[in-house]
């Protein structure tokens, strides 16, 4: 493939991903590739980061996308380690097993060194060595990958790898200070969910190399972590997506504030602007307009925490009393089939790893059985708080409108939203998948307008058209 072939393919792969490419940035990174030639692919990738990606939280789509455009080297490498052979020598099964259990053992113990030491060269070498000795899959049939980041990981256990990395970050050494058992965890499992990404991009390079890059950017590449939707966010994502909050809010808040100042000028005030007409010999030059009374909704936020759905209420509390600035009065709760008040839980400036904990712990107090009921929920909600519905309010509910077949009580959502300045549904799932099994999506749409928000996108959009 041509230079300008790979760069064309590689550019309409990011706009496929969700980053938007504007045609003078893609003349941008042109003008950069010819400056900065091939000769350096770090400074490469940096000078086509600069020009292509937007926001930060693009870059990691960005660096899959270019591993597979351009890649750090060719099949194994140099001393790189292929597919095992299948018949290495007349040992016995368990001579072979126990072998293999030497192998990964010391390349466990040379992985956790390597995080240790955070040595990059030797991390990069250990993720070769792990995908071309344990993620190899020999004799697979026509149009099937015969790599798997699965078989790697499956086979070094990051868990233990966590652990033990962990046990020496609270050990300490000569140059490194001990840190605290909860500082040590959470350094750990970053440190190791970064070599798991590693090893995931290894693999897409080797499958690239078999399948062509546009396959795997089609089929393996995840999208920006803006689009990703709530309820199939790997851990490393959710993790991801809650730096991304306040960042977000900032950025939304900000908006919100120019475009406010830009409409604060009120109804046109056709006396005034009469009379000012009078020295311009009957000309309107100046219009003057009635002063615009500001006008901040109280917001009553209420959530299914059930499951997966759990991930996009908390996110979308966390946006808005990020942004609770832009209203009033705030009030938040949760449910599964009882609810309970959660307000307390966000403040201003709050962790938003610590708010999500407390929000995940507080599930258990807003379930009696543990299974879903809108229905009975709802009727709790009107019969406990039904007071903080009124018409200066505005009624977010958060949930799949999955009931488990139960009486959805459409007559108490109806009496609630009748009582609300505005209401509005927002649904995580797909709006293809509403009303299949147990969903009641379109008959709580008849009584309030339901929404699809299934990623940050879609609910930094929402939150926006609604302030």
């Amino acid at each position: 493939m041509a230079l300008l072939d790979r760069h064309i393919a590689f550019v309409e792969a990011l706009r496929a991903a969700g980053l938007p490419v504007s045609l003078s940035e893609d003349l941008d990174a042109v003008e950069a590739v010819t400056q900065l030639g091939l000769a350096d692919r770090e400074a490469l990738r940096a000078g086509l980061a600069a020009t292509l990606v937007k926001r930060e939280g693009h870059r990691t789509s960005f660096d899959a996308l270019f591993d597979l455009w351009f890649p750090p080297l060719l099949g194994a490498g140099v001393g790189g380690h292929g597919a095992p052979p299948e018949d290495e020598d007349d040992r016995t099964a368990e001579q072979v097993a126990q072998v293999l259990r030497t192998e990964v053992e010391a390349l466990r113990q040379e992985l956790s060194q390597a995080l240790q030491d955070e040595d990059a060269d030797r991390l990069r070498e250990l993720t070769q060595e792990a995908v071309g000795r344990f993620g190899a899959m020999p004799g697979r049939g026509q149009g099937l990958s015969s790599w798997s980041s699965y078989n790697a990981l499956q086979r070094i256990d990051p868990d233990t790898v966590v652990l033990r990395l962990a046990r020496a970050l609270m050990a300490g050494s000569d140059d490194r200070r001990p840190l605290s058992e909860e500082l040590a965890m959470r350094t750990a499992t970053r440190r190791v969910e970064g070599w798991r990404r590693q090893v995931e991009g290894e693999v897409r390079r080797r499958v690239a190399e078999e399948k062509g890059a546009e396959h795997v950017a089609r089929t393996t590449v995840r999208p920006s972590v803006d689009r990703i939707p709530f309820t199939a966010a790997r851990r490393g994502e959710i993790e991801e997506m809650r730096r991304q909050i306040y960042p977000l809010a900032r950025r939304l808040a900000s908006r919100l504030a120019k475009e406010q100042h830009a409409r604060r000028r009120g109804p046109l005030d056709f006396r005034r602007t009469v009379r000012a007409s009078v020295s311009t010999g009957g000309v309107p030059l100046t219009t003057h307009h009635r002063p615009r009374r500001p006008h901040r909704t109280e917001l009553v936020v209420l959530c299914d925490v059930s499951g997966s759905v759990a991930n996009f209420a908390a996110f979308t509390l966390l946006l808005v009393y990020a942004l609770q600035e832009q209203f009033s009065k705030v009030r938040a709760f949760t449910f599964v089939d009882d609810v309970a008040e959660v307000t307390g839980e966000f403040r201003a400036g709050a962790d938003p790893e610590e708010t999500l904990t407390r929000l995940t712990e507080s599930a258990r107090h807003a379930s009696l059985w543990g299974r879903t009921d809108y229905g009975r929920a709802l009727r709790e909600f009107r019969s406990r708080f039904g007071d903080a519905v009124g018409p200066r309010s505005s009624l977010l509910v958060l949930g799949d409108a999955r009931s488990n077949y139960t009486d959805p009580r459409l007559d108490v959502l109806r009496d609630l939203a009748d009582r609300a300045r505005h209401a509005w549904w927002l649904n995580p799932e797909a709006t293809a998948q509403w009303d299949t099994g147990d969903s009641a999506a379109s008959q709580y749409g008849e009584v309030v307008p339901m929404v699809e928000c299934r990623n940050l996108a879609q609910l930094t959009a929402f939150v926006h058209d609604i302030v």
